[in-house]
């Protein structure tokens, strides 16, 4: 099928039909016919693949990622699932399709050293988010990293389930027990990989918020600074998952801070990245990334030539899920360059088991495995 633009829609299977996939990836894509074309579609809840094959007129709905696979009839594959992706996109790629895979790519770097040669996409939609892309732009323009100060990032995150209420989402209920405790139980093995057999709850706690959260802010710092090499400071409290405290320097200037804190019953999600540089602030403001087409707000502090303070809002109400969407699209179709692939996914790894092994260190806990 070809657009009236002259776009080819391409021919697409999801993994994982939960959360994200119902609430954000289904109505974008029934919106969005006219780049994609969803033939199959694949969970461990075999319910959960008919409901959303239902959603989008699918027939082919799966509960074995291999049999999917091997039965084809699509160009590329959206990895949607939670938990690590690193086996699933192991596979996909190297049974020749092209993958965008959502957030974490991987638990461990060595699943990222697995993975065959292939078309990869990483999915951090904030990147692609319009207000991110200016900033970046004014940042450049403002004298780039070299100019920076400080990163500060405050995250307010209420539960899961207050953000996504609105959603009436379907429930898996058809899954066997066993099944899910042998999955919990393989992703606690790499997760002992990552920081070693002895690392205590409170460390793989932290490195799961590093990497299924704070991941997406390490992702804006790549963008904006490049990845910090160093851990200066760690600091967790109270109820868990709790409050995290991170702080280092950048890697051309200045520092950074992240402040994350889950609040059970904080009335809505909200986070902001400042960036103070020597002439000025660039401040993002970003809404529940559940909220299709929310925008989030850029504040743009600098001087009027005058000597004066000048303090402008900017908004964009495109969808930065949509335009990541576009951008994969443009991948497979055009060869046009994700902006994160398996290289920046790894350095957000990489990160995080610095931080969990920060952590470790000042606690006087034990810390092994790729983060030792």
């Amino acid at each position: 099928m070809t657009s009236s633009s002259g776009e080819r829609a391409l021919k697409i299977a999801l993994v994982g039909c939960g959360a994200v996939t119902q609430a954000v990836y289904v109505p974008l894509l029934s919106r969005r016919r006219d780049l994609f074309e969803v033939t199959a579609v694949c969970d461990l809840s075999g319910a959960l693949a008919v409901e959303v094959g239902d959603r989008l007129g699918v027939a082919a709905c799966h509960t074995a990622l291999d049999r999917m696979l091997s039965e084809g009839g699509f160009e590329a594959v959206l990895v949607l699932a939670s938990g690590s992706h690193g086996e699933t996109v192991r596979q996909a790629l190297g049974a020749g399709y092209a993958v965008l895979c959502e957030k974490p790519l991987a638990l461990t770097r060595a699943e990222v050293a697995a993975l065959p040669e292939g078309r990869l996409m990483v999915g951090y939609m904030k990147q692609y988010d319009p207000a991110v892309r200016r900033a970046e732009k004014l940042l450049s323009e403002a004298g780039g990293p070299a100019a920076i100060r400080s990163v500060e990032v405050t995250v307010l995150h209420p539960s899961g389930e207050s953000q996504l209420a609105f959603a009436n989402l379907a429930r898996a209920r058809d899954v066997d027990p066993e099944l899910i405790a042998e999955l919990r139980a393989d992703e606690d093995a790499l997760v002992s990989r990552a920081l070693g057999e002895a690392a205590p709850g409170a460390v793989r706690s932290l490195y799961g918020v590093a990497l299924g959260s704070i991941c997406h802010d390490l992702s804006l710092l790549r963008r904006f600074t490049g990845s910090p090499a160093e851990i200066s400071h760690v600091e967790t409290w109270g109820p868990g998952p709790g409050s995290v405290e991170i702080s280092g320097p950048l890697p051309a200037a200045g520092r950074f801070s992240i402040r994350w804190h889950y609040l059970e019953d904080y009335p809505a999600y909200r986070e902001t990245v400042a960036v103070h540089h020597d002439r000025g602030t660039l401040e993002l403001a970003f809404p529940s990334p559940y909220l299709m087409n929310a925008p989030t707000t850029l504040t743009v502090v600098s001087t009027d030539g005058s000597g004066a303070e000048s303090r402008t809002e900017w908004r964009d109400v495109s969808e930065a899920f949509e335009r990541q969407l576009a951008a994969f699209h443009a991948f497979v179709t055009r060869g046009e360059p994700p902006l994160t692939g398996a290289d920046g996914a790894l350095e957000d790894i990489v990160t995080a088991q610095r931080v969990a092994a920060r952590y470790a260190v000042q606690h006087d806990l034990p810390i092994g495995g790729e983060a030792e």
